[in-house]
């Protein structure tokens, strides 16, 4: 018995040496810190961090590889808590939410039928899926299965919704998707999403300068979901009040309905919520990320510029604007008359932007007042040119420096500044595009005797907006086509006595595609005018890049326009960038818009010390989505479209009034129904979308 004892007690006398020595070679240290950090997270092991569990998430903050913020479901009293361990800065992350980019849901056609299979995942794996979109949702809920949160239900029309109050951004939905058509992902990936030859896009986004996801904002206005509808465009653009009022619209050029009906009015809808936003007396809340600490410096507070400063400011870094002019807004404030573009009206949309915390000082030069040495010294870290497109072409004919002879853009810019601009009786305006309109447009509301047009091709080739055109044709503009301008006549006080011209004839096409003017001999016919303005085009102001500076080193194009990389707009200086008319040369506002944003993601990029490149599935300029564009939509019901409002004629060219007025609730409801919510296959013609009542009234 004893001796049983004894060899009990020094066997276990022996274990516990050999433990003791086992713990001491195969000791294993924890830092405390883990366990006390695990303890402040959510405890949910959602994987929204991108960690395997909480616990995985704890080592790496503790490491030093992630952020104390890394937790997308702890508050800000957490967070500082977890830093106070770890010795860090608290931080704060950017919120995850999941999306879903495909609204088809049933309306796509089946291309199998599979008995058994029942999710997502199975039916994908055999020949891709059922449906004859390749993209499309499989509509079997393999998404809402994963989420733990019960955000997310398959809604009637076939197609994941989320339920953003609940969503945590946690990823398992983006995780379990085989189609990749929903996703997780902050803010910041939102607004600087590039459209993708994978995506779910429509023809009217894909021909979208900016961009925008018009029939995500369209149905938004069919529910009767007008602030949702305001952040959708501004996604993408800023200045929805401007580009309700002088986009030319190319979406509607790619509208299906117009296929069998005429387009949907995208443009008047995002007037109209833009306006309603305007007018309610309050401004919808626009979120911006955490302070970076990152400076640039935006030369222009024209479009692009102010576009620039806008998502730059949303992504947290602080953009100071730089304008030449007593006020902000470049040629939508100098170069485009008060009735298309009332200036109230863009006061309070830029009004918004700097409300962001955008600075910006005005009446300033680059070139006479600061250069890019003492922007760099004064420590901004990046530099965005949006100076514009100022200088007029001359005509190059003799007279044209006689007294009473203009030029477009300054012309415009010195009424948009309520200059004192001696007029005539009789004017002729030269040129065909958007500038020639509006001047033309512009000596009518001064109350000139006699206008024309001068054009040396045909109506049909003009470039400006048919819209326009029809408008200035109403107010009694006299277009003198097929005349190509040869001298200006002087009289005895050095004042403009007529106009000579040649007529022309159309040959062949020229580079444009346009059939080339050719003067017609012996045709020389005088227009009895006092004044002439030149509207034959622009090309920037880049006097302030001069030799000895760094500026030199930067190349430029044969046009006098910034040389960058079109799908960054970085310069070949790193940390210059250049968007809009200076870089494309005149174009239309919204252009300027989508390349500003374009370069506001590369410019995040370089402040963030990433490498600047675009998106290698970027859809970029003309390209398109081949199967998207088929020639048919059946089932179509014809419906009006709505006209757009406008002041009479007679009442409008006695004034400077807004002559195209916005649509009201009814009408907006009415056209938002004609969209066909269409994607890249699918689309609902109309005997499918029901009427939707809502209760919300325009204010």
């Amino acid at each position: 018995m004893l001796s049983s004892i004894l060899f009990t007690l020094g066997l276990g006398g022996a274990c516990g040496a050999v433990l003791s020595v086992a713990s001491k070679v195969f000791y294993v240290y924890e830092d405390p810190r883990i366990a006390e950090v695990e303890n402040l997270t959510a405890g949910a092991n959602c994987g929204g961090c991108g960690y395997p569990g909480c616990s995985g998430a704890a080592e790496a903050v503790v490491a030093g590889k992630a952020p104390p913020s890394v937790c997308i479901l702890v508050g800000p009293e957490n967070v500082a808590a977890i830093a106070e361990i770890v010795g860090g800065e608290a931080g704060t992350a950017e919120a995850l939410k999941s999306y879903n980019e495909c609204l088809g849901g049933l309306r796509a056609t089946d291309r199998f039928f599979y008995q058994g299979a029942q999710k997502c995942n199975a039916v994908a794996s055999l020949y891709g899926g059922k449906r004859d979109c390749t993209i499309g949702c499989l509509g079997y809920g393999d998404c809402v299965r994963s989420c733990k949160f019960d955000a997310l239900v398959i809604g009637e029309e076939g197609y994941p919704v989320v339920d953003y109050e609940k969503c945590v951004g946690c990823g398992a939905c983006q995780v379990v998707c085989p189609k990749t058509i929903i996703e997780v992902s902050p803010m910041s990936a939102r607004l600087m999403h590039l459209n993708r030859e994978d995506d779910a896009l429509a023809p009217c986004q894909q021909t979208c300068p900016a961009e925008i996801d018009i029939p995500r904002y369209v149905d938004h206005i069919r529910r009767g979901e007008y602030e949702e509808a305001v952040n959708t465009i501004r996604e993408r653009n800023p200045l929805l009040l401007t580009c309700g009022r002088v986009c030319p619209h190319p979406c509607e050029e790619m509208c299906r309905r117009a296929i069998e009906d005429d387009p949907v009015s995208i443009n008047q809808l995002k007037r109209f919520v833009a306006d309603l936003e305007m007018n309610s007396g309050k401004r919808y809340p626009i979120a911006c990320n955490p302070d970076t600490g990152k400076t640039i410096a935006i030369i222009g507070g024209g479009p692009a510029g102010l576009t620039a400063a806008y998502f730059l400011r949303r992504l947290g870094h602080h953009p100071t604007i730089f304008e030449v002019q007593p006020e902000l807004g470049g040629m939508l404030r100098y170069g485009i008359p008060e009735y298309r573009l009332p200036k109230k009206t863009l006061d309070w949309e830029i009004q918004g932007i700097l409300n962001l915390g955008v600075e910006h000082h005005v009446n300033v030069e680059m070139g006479r007042d600061f250069d890019l040495a003492s922007l760099v010294g004064a420590g901004f870290d990046a530099v965005f040119f949006g100076v514009g497109a100022w200088n007029d072409y001359n005509l190059n004919i003799p007279g044209e420096d006689l007294k009473g002879c203009f030029t477009g853009i300054n012309f415009l810019a010195r009424v948009g500044r309520n200059e004192k601009v001696e007029i005539g009786k009789r004017a002729a305006v030269v040129g065909g595009g958007n500038t020639a309109i509006d001047c033309v447009r512009t000596l009518v509301r001064m109350g000139l005797e006699k206008v024309y047009l001068v054009y040396r091709r045909t109506r049909k080739e003009m470039p400006a907006n048919e819209v326009e055109i029809v408008a200035a044709e109403h107010e009694g503009i006299e277009f003198v086509f097929l005349a190509a301008p040869n001298r200006v006549l002087e009289d005895e006080n050095g004042q403009v006595a007529g106009l000579e011209y040649l007529k022309m004839e159309l040959g062949e096409p020229d580079a444009s595609g346009r059939r080339r003017p050719v003067p017609v001999e012996g045709s020389e016919t005088v227009l009895d005018v006092d004044m002439i303005i030149s509207a034959i085009g622009q090309n920037p102001n880049l006097s302030f890049i001069r030799e000895g500076t760094r500026l030199e080193d930067l190349e430029l194009t044969r046009w006098s326009t910034f040389e960058v990389n079109p799908e960054t707009c970085q310069t070949n200086v790193p940390y210059i960038f250049a968007a809009g008319d200076n870089q494309t040369g005149p174009a239309t506002v919204v252009e300027a818009i989508g390349g500003a944003r374009r370069a506001a993601r590369a410019m995040d990029q370089f402040l963030r010390g990433k490498p600047v490149v675009g998106e290698p599935r970027a859809l970029l300029a003309e390209k398109k989505i081949d199967e998207s564009l088929f020639e048919r939509v059946p089932g179509i019901k014809k419906t009006r479209r709505v006209e757009m409002p406008e002041l009479p004629v007679k009442e409008r060219i006695a004034c400077f009034d807004e002559v195209d007025l916005v649509i009201n609730e009814d009408n907006a409801l009415h056209e938002s129904r004609r969209c066909l919510n269409c994607c890249r296959l699918c689309y609902d013609p109309d005997l499918s979308i029901p009427e939707i009542k809502t209760s919300k009234t325009a204010a």
